[in-house]
């Protein structure tokens, strides 16, 4: 008897001194996810001031925890669903970076839509490079479903219309973006590349190093039985001294080999004295594959870009709005429930044709920004 008592005794002080371990150790985590999130607030980077809500998150996949930062516009309907595009930014960028280079917000306000930037962590890449060649080890496969993690999270917590999602990315966010599409195509209706290199180009760092210098071509795309790619845009600087020209023509080749889609006669395009563009679609039946956007005298930066904004050309034609005019092509239009037939939400545009971003009136510069024509 006498040493069960004992025995609960040495519980009791062991379950109290447990207690009492275990709240100091939360009001620890508590003070330091309180003096984290103060820091963030502090050192938080916005982009210019664009109306409607900028707001943030986290998402944990397989890659681990990554923040992201999501603009809505102002004055949801009720019960409306917008189209989400998913910017992935390059090296050296973070998602108000990439917001303000773009510009992309703007657009979306005009044209009502959401736009989602996921952002690469520096644990998982000092100069925040989105890991898109580490198929060998398997990285490449974790930072996909980490990204997905971000769309699902906010298809759930905003008024997404799931069928209408499309991505766009700058540099390794391009090469990204075309990753993610080509391992889940069912899931997006359109791809954007700026200045990337398509999947099966590389596999590690050393092969990514080569496929950036245009030593190394992409492997034949396999898609998931029964799914084909989504319709792919591919940007591209004639001196790009970070990949070399010649990644955009093998990502457009190789997405147009994939739907068995042929090349058909360049055109060329321009907008007033910013850099012409020539123009060529791969089509197959009447569909295209994939359209290719050649700029010769853009280097890597983002065509028609915030001028007071690093990875960014103001001199050449918009990309943000080829981006939009591209992915929209491919959305159905949206109607919120309850709206009256004529006031559907359409994404859609009657048909697509490049010359619109060349030939339409320059975005008014934000506030911040100067814009170079």
């Amino acid at each position: 008897m006498g040493k069960r008592t004992a025995m609960s005794s040495w519980e009791l002080v062991f379950k109290r001194n447990l207690a009492t371990l275990t709240r100091n150790a939360l009001r620890a985590q508590t003070r330091t996810a309180n003096a984290v999130v103060k820091h963030a607030k502090a050192n938080a980077k916005q982009p210019p001031p664009t109306p409607g809500d900028w707001l943030s998150g986290m998402a944990i996949g397989l890659g681990g925890a990554r923040r992201y930062h999501l603009y809505r516009p102002p004055d949801l309907l009720a019960g409306e669903r917008l189209p989400l595009l998913v910017m992935l930014h390059g090296c050296g960028q973070d998602a108000a970076g990439f917001a303000s280079s773009t510009r992309m917000n703007a657009i979306a306000r005009r044209e009502r839509f959401l736009v989602l930037y996921p952002e690469q962590d520096r644990l998982a890449s000092a100069q925040r490079c989105w890991n898109w060649f580490d198929t060998r080890n398997g990285r490449a496969n974790a930072e996909v479903a980490s990204v997905l993690a971000a769309i699902d999270q906010v298809g759930l917590l905003h008024p997404v219309d799931r069928t209408c999602v499309a991505l766009a990315g700058m540099s390794a966010g391009a090469s990204m973006a075309a990753l993610i599409a080509s391992r889940h195509p069912a899931r997006f209706k359109a791809v954007v590349m700026h200045s990337g290199i398509a999947p099966g180009a590389a596999e590690s760092t050393a092969t990514a190093l080569a496929a950036m210098r245009g030593h190394r071509l992409p492997a034949p795309l396999l898609t998931p039985p029964g799914q084909a790619l989504p319709p792919l845009l591919v940007i591209q600087g004639g001196r790009d001294a970070v990949v070399a020209a010649s990644n955009g023509a093998a990502a457009a080749s190789a997405w147009a080999l994939a739907g068995g889609a042929v090349g058909g006669t360049s055109r060329s395009q321009q907008r007033g004295q910013r850099h012409p563009a020539q123009v060529t679609d791969f089509k197959h039946r009447g569909r295209t594959a994939a359209t290719l956007v050649h700029v010769a005298q853009l280097g890597h930066a983002w065509s028609g870009g915030a001028a007071n904004q690093p990875f960014s050309d103001a001199q050449g034609p918009d990309a943000s709005r080829m981006v939009w005019a591209f992915v929209s092509r491919h959305f159905a239009p949206v109607q919120a429930v309850g709206q009256p037939p004529e006031r559907v939400v359409s994404a859609a545009r009657p048909a697509f044709n490049l010359s619109w971003p060349f030939n339409a009136p320059a975005l008014p510069p934000l506030k911040g920004a100067t814009l170079h024509r």
